[in-house]
């Protein structure tokens, strides 16, 4: 029998080719007929192998699930930005490969970046999704979070609710 690795670590400079592609594949996935075509493009190529580069070395922290040598997704985490809100950490996003859902990857992630942001003394967490991403919300909903908040996000000419899930 084989064994598969799986780690979940933070992300390097020279795996940024790697998490570019994830984010690609994944956001393209996700939010296809959901955000419009040429935002949704834009923002795509704005995260390109330099941004991600540096995003590595930004202030906001990067996890990568890593499965036997393929980065399979990644996290980005930090202080929450919703000031409004008593939750001190924020998930800003988790992706994965289209690939790798649906085989509790996602948990495994999500749990590692959970429970860094607690090991970095912040209390509770907020993750934002869009209302029309039911795999999202779904995903959160079954980790635990209570959606308590909601916003909006601006796409070129279309507006999308954005809802707030809270861990204490």
């Amino acid at each position: 029998m084989k064994t598969v690795s799986i780690e979940v670590r933070p992300g390097e400079p020279h795996e940024a080719a790697a998490i570019a592609d994830v984010h690609r594949v994944s956001w393209l996935q996700a939010y296809g007929g959901i955000i419009p075509h040429r935002p949704l493009v834009r923002m795509v190529h704005r995260r390109d192998e330099t941004w991600w580069r540096k995003a590595t070395r930004g202030p906001a922290t990067l996890l990568v699930v890593d499965v036997a040598g393929t980065i399979a997704g990644y996290a980005t985490l930090g202080l929450s930005r919703a000031r409004a809100l008593p939750q001190e950490g924020e998930i800003y996003e988790i992706y994965l490969r289209p690939e790798y859902q649906g085989i509790g990857l996602g948990r495994v992630l999500f749990g590692e970046a959970k429970s860094l942001l607690k090991s970095l003394g912040c209390e509770g967490l907020v993750v934002w999704c869009l209302e029309d991403s039911a795999n999202a919300c779904n995903f959160f909903h079954s980790a635990g979070g209570r959606d308590i908040a909601e916003g909006m996000e601006d796409f070129g000419e279309k507006h999308l609710k954005k809802v707030g899930f809270v861990w204490s």
